[in-house]
């Protein structure tokens, strides 16, 4: 059965003395159960420090990225083990920032995905199109290509470890947002072209998070979406309360 989650992805945010603060906040907010897996992806300095500082609650502290290789002259590059050493179980592989700004192509996410996924760690597969794909009429094209490329590889098993996340990049850090409706549509399609791959049961069990501007005086109408389960947010979930606020929308 496939779960909701809201994952908070702060990019290259918060310095350790603000990652330590903005935790205690969302500690303190913490007063009731959220009805969601609730994830939170620091910088990778301060990783272990926010694993530690969280392994007494819900929280789950994942990574940003990782390198396909285990080890060996990849300067400045962190390994799946490297990553499970302390603690970390899920990491966000592809998300539009690393495709467009350094370059990642679909078979090097493919290769990433491929070897967390042979060593026990949760993958958040990013997929999503740009603003010209959209007014193209090229976006279900788009995102099919990139789930296909990353995706149709691995066995029904593997999958069960992916979390796919959706990210309309037009809708990235712009203050724009796709309509719940265009959210339902694209997620509903991704989850169709998975069925036809992995089967229906794991289709249906695959998590679909919506990521493009999730805020709290939107969450509750997107993740009210039949095939949208959570979302995974950015600029919100740097401050406490705006984060939990979308972790209780649903």
């Amino acid at each position: 059965m496939r779960k909701n989650i809201v994952a908070g992805n702060w990019k290259m945010n918060c310095d350790l003395a603000q990652t330590q603060a903005l935790i205690t906040d969302l500690k303190k907010g913490l007063v009731n159960d959220v009805n969601c897996e609730l994830m939170i992806a620091p910088s990778h300095p301060f990783l272990y420090n926010a694993f530690n500082s969280t392994c007494d609650t819900v929280i789950e502290v994942v990574a940003q990225n990782v390198c396909e290789a285990d080890s060996g002259a990849y300067t400045g590059e962190i390994s799946v083990p490297m990553l499970q050493s302390i603690g970390i179980k899920t990491v966000i592989i592809g998300h539009s920032e690393r495709r467009d700004t350094y370059g990642e192509t679909d078979q090097l996410i493919a290769a990433k995905t491929k070897a967390a996924l042979d060593k026990g760690l949760r993958v958040i597969f990013c997929c999503g199109e740009h603003l010209e794909d959209r007014k193209a009429g090229n976006h279900f094209d788009t995102v099919t290509k990139q789930i296909e490329l990353g995706l149709f590889d691995l066995t029904a098993a593997q999958m069960e470890n992916v979390v796919v996340a959706y990210e309309p990049v037009w809708a990235i850090g712009t203050g724009e947002t796709a309509s719940p409706e265009q959210a339902q549509e694209m997620h509903a399609h991704l989850r169709s072209f998975i069925e036809t791959k992995f089967g229906e049961e794991t289709a249906t069990n695959t998590s679909i998070l919506y990521g493009g501007s999730v805020k709290p005086a939107n969450a509750a109408e997107i993740f009210a979406k039949p095939d949208v389960d959570g979302g995974l947010v950015g600029g919100a979930s740097l401050d406490g309360s705006s984060f939990l606020d979308i972790a209780n929308a649903f």
